[in-house]
């Protein structure tokens, strides 16, 4: 018979570990769930055309709200209205990444112990 087969109680610290890592991983679980609560509930704004439009947008980027001055809308045409509407858009999200990015980081590190790192 090979070593170590055979043996009654030989897995007990090895079940011990398991039961650890587990645990490590379920107080990891909850640690990231709280994160991304609060990174929801966390706005960036974004403003673009010197001021003319603000975008704000949840760190779980959700649009929240989009304001035009009026003036602005006077002195413009569809098309510029549109790169500045997607200029702002795009700089929101940027942010609203970089929120999720400055938040969850950390949480790469832990999970790349665990072999589980992304």
């Amino acid at each position: 018979m090979a070593k170590g087969y055979g043996r009654v109680g030989g897995g007990g610290q090895m079940k011990g570990n398991q039961n650890a890592m587990r645990q490590q991983l379920k107080d990891l679980q909850k640690q990231m769930e709280e994160q991304q609560q609060r990174i929801a509930a966390t706005d960036v704004t974004a403003t673009v055309g010197g001021g003319a439009v603000k975008i704000v947008m949840s760190g779980d980027q959700v649009c929240k709200s989009v304001t035009i001055d009026p003036e602005f809308l006077k002195d413009t045409d569809a098309e510029m209205l549109q790169d500045i509407m997607l200029s702002g858009i795009n700089m929101a999200l940027e942010q609203s990444k970089k929120l999720q990015d400055d938040h969850l980081g950390s949480m790469g590190s832990a999970l790349s112990s665990f072999g589980l790192g992304f």
